[in-house]
């Protein structure tokens, strides 16, 4: 009976898609890992508000908290590769410019 109650929750498997695209995304370069993961954060912040209202109400509610913890583990993972391939290339940079007396 509470089952027939309850609503799905509106783009819960939207974001858990994108958090987990997210992840997979950070292995290349972060770029996309970010994105993905931004979108995914921006797309649940309505739902969230929703779920915080009525945690009772929605059916899909489990499909939103793992989409948004995976959203967030893809932004971490995204962010740090991707400062760690800007300090890479700039180490590198930098090694060039000293082999070639720029």
């Amino acid at each position: 009976m509470e089952n027939q109650l309850q609503q799905k929750l509106p783009n819960a498997v939207a974001t858990l898609i994108l958090g987990i695209l997210s992840i997979l995304g950070s292995c290349c370069y972060g770029i996309p890992g970010l994105i993905l993961a931004i979108i995914a954060l921006i797309i649940s912040a309505n739902s969230n508000k929703l779920l915080k209202a009525n945690p009772e109400g929605y059916s899909d509610a489990g499909n939103h908290k793992a989409g948004r913890i995976c959203a967030f583990i893809g932004l971490g993972i995204s962010a740090l590769y991707f400062v760690f391939f800007i300090v890479y290339v700039v180490i590198l940079g930098a090694a060039m410019s000293d082999i070639y007396n720029f």
